[in-house]
């Protein structure tokens, strides 16, 4: 084929990529399924020899590895580079694209990444993902698959996939936002009262069907009045985000923990027997018991719980019914000396 053959062929390939990634942008709202599409499409498009995608955090002070290919990539997932560090890190403080043909050559250029992956870069082509001046973070691509320079075409069609990609990944995080607020409580972050109802009755369902285990803990906190009553309701509102904060980092990620309303909680536990919810309960009690809350406001409140725990099918019927059953277990000993743990039976 001659050259000028070879030069529309190329362009008619770097169209149907370009469509390509216009397609998978407009079709989805999953940020995870946009950017391993873009990726994907970037590689075949550039080929690259490593290639990542690096998101800036919420606070706009560190990187994370959100998608790496290539050699050690794998040693890349747990690496964080601060806005600011080496040439990705300048690429997104700055928001400007750059071609850096000898890293060698390059003052900006950080070994961080080279030392964790044990690859070793030579030249690279990173540019921001911005829209309305926020960089959402990085595109950044090493050393070409034919040992040759990226070039200015190079940089040319990135930076328009990464404008692009910018503005499908705001989407995608303000849908991902909406979905939250309709999901989970504002105060707490856990799931909402409404999101709790639905979910059980799958579960519920769900432990029908394949005869699994599924226990409930009901929560209720001991005169979490006192403390609405005596230093207000702004601080009483901080106490419940603490504790819903601790219960987050005691729970496995299988839990479901939400806020049922005021200062009760229920957690949602599938394949689990009532006795290894119980003592699931039993250890969230104890660390409630010995936890100090509002040491910033230096109040230390010491709180309690009284807790239920019911299973189906071993104590009810349906969703409401195990409900009821986990309620009148946290209850009994609400009425009794509270700070307990009770089965349903």
């Amino acid at each position: 084929m001659t050259p000028m053959g070879d030069e529309h062929r190329e362009r008619r390939q770097q169209l149907a990529t370009f469509n390509e990634i216009g397609k998978a942008l407009a079709s989805s709202l999953d940020l995870k399924e946009i950017l391993s599409i873009v990726m994907v499409k970037i590689s075949e498009l550039l080929r690259p020899k490593n290639w990542s995608l690096l998101l800036v955090d919420p606070a706009e002070t560190e990187m994370r590895f959100e998608i790496a290919v290539g050699v050690g990539a794998d040693k890349l997932k747990d690496l964080r580079l601060k806005v600011g560090e080496g040439i990705a890190g300048w690429v997104a403080k700055e928001k400007k694209p750059v071609l850096v043909p000898d890293v060698s050559k390059d003052s900006r250029f950080s070994k961080k990444a080279d030392d964790a992956s044990k690859f070793v870069t030579k030249s690279i082509i990173c540019v921001p993902l911005v829209n309305h001046g926020k960089c959402y973070g990085v595109i950044e691509l090493i050393n070409k698959v034919e040992d040759g320079n990226f070039g200015d075409e190079d940089l040319l069609m990135l930076t328009t996939i990464a404008d692009y990609t910018a503005i499908a990944i705001e989407n995608a995080v303000f849908f991902n936002k909406v979905q939250e607020l309709t999901v989970t409580d504002d105060l707490t972050k856990l799931y909402n009262s409404r999101f709790m109802h639905t979910r059980l009755e799958h579960e519920v369902e769900r432990a029908r069907r394949f005869k699994y285990d599924l226990s409930m803990v009901f929560i209720d906190l001991d005169y979490f009045k006192d403390v609405n009553d005596n230093y207000g309701h702004l601080r009483g509102s901080k106490l419940l985000s603490e504790i819903a904060q601790l219960f987050i980092r005691m729970l496995r990620t299988v839990d479901i923990a939400c806020r049922y309303g005021g200062d009760e909680f229920l957690i949602i536990m599938p394949s689990t027997s009532k006795e290894s919810a119980h003592l699931v309960a039993e250890k969230l009690r104890k660390t409630l018991y010995e936890a100090t809350f509002l040491k910033d406001d230096g109040l230390n409140i010491k709180l309690t719980a009284s807790f239920g725990v019911a299973a189906f099918p071993e104590d009810a019927a349906d969703k409401d019914d195990l409900i009821r059953k986990a309620d009148n277990a946290m209850y009994k000993v609400k009425n009794s000396a509270r700070n307990g743990v009770q089965d349903a039976s």
